[in-house]
């Protein structure tokens, strides 16, 4: 009977994955729906509903592109006017910080992942290196499993540790708990 139970458990934990990823399409699809009915609603007719889509589309792309480049006059435009908005300037400059180095457009060193040993001396943890001022760092240190969650500290260089892994990588051992962890040995040059 243990056995019988333990195997129904270990079912229920394999179709966890699969359980989120359909929520997640689930999800997007309602929201892509939602967004069809909208424009529907606005121009009762396809033609009308899949140009506005090809646009947004073509849209979305080429800003997309000149960002990659260099710089998007539209985007540029839209930093120029919120910049003047008092409150919403500070929440979409950061915002746009934490997306920028999320998705690889800021420099290598604010895509730096490193231990330091939290809560207490001798368990480490990783962390991303935010930003840097001489010889202490600032790092955003995320909370599993829900790598946004976290807090921020600033530590002396001495307090830490370099790692290996890219921040992909450290995503993806927060996210699985510690499950997906690519670089093992790298925990054992870990000081004691």
């Amino acid at each position: 009977m243990k056995k019988l139970l333990n195997f129904f458990l270990i079912g229920i934990l394999a179709f966890i994955p699969i359980y989120v990823i359909g929520q997640i399409v689930l999800f997007v699809n309602d929201r892509f729906s939602d967004l069809i009915k909208f424009v529907y609603g606005y121009y009762d007719n396809y033609f009308m509903t899949a140009l506005i889509f090809i646009v947004s589309f073509s849209l979305f792309t080429y800003v997309g592109y000149r960002v990659s480049v260099g710089k998007s006059w539209i985007i540029a435009s839209i930093d120029a006017v919120i910049d003047r908005i008092p409150l919403l300037n500070t929440v979409y400059r950061v915002t746009k910080k934490v997306v920028n180095m999320f998705s690889g457009h800021e420099t290598k060193e604010s895509r730096e992942v490193v231990y330091i040993e939290y809560p207490k001396e001798g368990l480490w943890v990783p962390a991303y290196v935010t930003n840097r001022s001489k010889d202490m760092y600032i790092l955003f240190v995320p909370t599993s499993p829900n790598p946004t969650s976290g807090f921020t500290v600033i530590v002396h260089e001495s307090k830490v540790f370099k790692s290996e892994m890219n921040i992909e990588q450290a995503t993806s051992f927060i996210i699985s708990v510690g499950v997906d962890y690519d670089n093992p040995e790298e925990a054992l040059k870990l000081p004691r």
